[in-house]
C-alpha cells in the first residue's frame, strides 16, 4: 500500500484527523490551566501565611497534572499543549504551517477557558483581570531559561530512545521550574495569556504578558537551533503512546520515508509488503516525490519477483505519518517529519539514482535484510 496523497480541504472543511487533534489540544491546554490556577488558589486558601508553602503545593500539583494531560492527549495530538513546542516543530519541518497556527489557536482558547473553569470552580468571579506585576529582566531571561530546557528535555528523550519518560519528565521539569527560576517558569504562551484571567495567585497582569511571550518564543527558537545542532537524526526506537489512526485490526503500520520516494523507499515498501503479506500495513512517501520510481529499482526488484512498476512518488501526509508505528527514513535529513514519542529508525543506505542496475542491486539486497530486521523486531513471521 502507498501513501495518497490528501485532498485539500476547503473552508471549514479540515477534516476528522485535524478536529480531533485541535479537540485535544484545546482540553488538554483547559485542563492544564485547570490545575495551574486551580492549585494556586487551592494553595494560597490553605497556607495563607507561607508563601513558599504555597509555591510547593501549587507546583507539585501542576507537575504531576501535567504529566497526567500529556498521557491524556499524547495519542491525538502529540499534546502539544504548548505554543512554544508547535512552534518548534514547525520549525523542524514536522508539522505544517495551518496545522501549526490552528494548533496554537485551539491552545490558547483551551486555556483560556480552563482559567475560567478553575474561577468558577472556587467561587470566584469568572473573568477577572489579574493585577500581579512580573516585569524585570530576571524574570524575562528565566522564561528563556525555562523554554529551552523544557523543549531540549522533550526532544532528547523522544530522539535517545526515552520517550516513554516524556510526560513525566515534562511535569518534572515544570514543577522544578517554578522553584529555580525567579519567574516561576510559565515557559508557555497559552498558559502566560490564559493567567492574566485570574487575580489570584497564577494571575499575571496583562501589561507582563507580552515580554513573557517574546521571551518565550525567543527560547523557542534558540531551542530549535539547539535542537537541529544536539540531535542532528531520529535515534527514537522506542514507542510510547499509540499513534492516532491505527487501523482497526491492529496491524502494525510502517512508514518508508525518503527525498524522491522514487528508490530505497520503493524498494523497501516492496520488500516489507512481499515479506509480510497482510500480517502488517506499510505505506511510504517523500519529501520531494519525483516524476516515476527509479527504472533501475524496478528492473532490481523485477528480478527477485517483485513488481513496484506501478507505483507512483507520494508525498507524505501529517495524518500518515501520526498514523504509524515505525517510522523509517532514508535520506531525508531534517525534511523528514518527526514526532517526540513515535519510534524511529534511520537507514544509511545508498541513493540509488543515476545508477545502473548492476549498481542498485546491492542496496536492494541491504534493504531487505533491513527489513527482514525490523519484521522480527515487530514479531511478524517472514512470508
Amino acid at each position: 500500500m502507498r501513501l495518497a496523497t490528501r485532498p485539500e480541504a476547503g473552508p471549514g472543511a479540515l477534516g476528522l484527523d485535524l478536529t480531533r487533534r485541535l479537540a485535544a489540544e484545546a482540553l488538554g491546554s483547559a485542563l492544564l490551566l485547570v490545575a495551574v490556577v486551580g492549585s494556586g488558589i487551592m494553595a494560597s486558601r490553605l497556607s495563607p501565611d507561607d508563601r513558599g508553602l504555597q509555591l510547593l503545593e501549587s507546583a507539585a500539583a501542576t507537575g504531576a497534572a501535567l504529566a497526567g494531560v500529556i498521557l491524556m492527549f499524547g495519542a491525538v495530538s502529540g499534546a502539544h499543549l504548548n505554543p512554544a513546542v508547535t512552534l518548534v516543530d514547525r520549525l523542524l519541518g514536522s508539522i505544517g504551517a495551518r496545522d501549526a497556527a490552528l494548533y496554537v489557536v485551539a491552545q490558547t482558547v483551551g486555556a483560556g477557558a480552563g482559567t475560567l473553569v478553575a474561577n468558577a470552580m472556587f467561587e470566584r468571579p469568572v473573568l477577572e483581570l489579574a493585577t500581579t506585576t512580573r516585569s524585570s529582566g530576571a524574570l524575562w531571561l528565566s522564561e528563556v531559561v525555562a523554554t529551552v530546557g523544557l523543549l531540549l528535555l522533550i526532544h532528547g528523550c523522544g530522539r535517545g530512545g526515552r520517550a516513554r519518560a516524556v510526560p513525566f519528565a515534562v511535569g518534572a521539569w515544570i514543577a522544578g521550574a517554578y522553584w529555580f527560576t525567579s519567574s516561576t517558569g510559565f515557559a508557555n504562551p497559552a498558559v502566560t495569556v490564559a493567567r492574566m484571567l485570574s487575580d489570584s495567585f497564577a494571575g499575571i497582569e496583562p501589561a507582563s504578558v507580552p515580554m513573557f511571550v517574546a521571551m518565550q518564543i525567543a527560547g523557542a527558537v534558540l531551542a530549535g537551533g539547539l535542537i537541529r545542532l544536539l540531535y542532528p537524526a531520529p535515534l527514537s526506537r522506542e514507542t510510547t503512546v499509540p499513534a492516532p489512526d491505527r487501523p482497526l485490526d491492529d496491524r502494525p503500520t510502517v512508514l518508508f520515508l525518503c527525498v524522491h520516494n522514487a528508490g530505497r523507499s520503493q524498494m523497501a515498501l516492496g520488500w516489507f509488503t512481499h515479506l509480510a503479506g497482510d500480517r502488517a500495513v506499510a505505506r511510504s512517501g517523500g519529501s520531494e516525490p519525483a516524476s516515476q520510481v527509479n527504472p533501475s529499482a524496478v528492473a532490481a526488484m523485477a528480478e527477485v519477483g517483485i513488481d513496484i512498476s506501478r507505483e507512483h512518488p507520494e508525498r507524505w501526509t501529517e495524518e500518515v505519518v501520526r498514523a504509524a508505528d515505525v517510522v523509517v527514513t532514508m535520506g531525508c535529513g531534517d525534511a523528514c517529519p518527526l514526532h517526540p514519542g513515535q519510534r524511529y529508525e534511520d537507514w544509511d543506505l545508498d541513493d540509488p539514482a543515476g545508477r545502473d542496475v548492476d549498481a542498485v542491486r546491492p542496496i536492494r539486497d541491504a534493504i531487505r535484510t533491513r527489513v527482514e530486521a525490523l519484521l522480527a523486531d515487530l514479531g511478524i513471521p517472514v512470508g
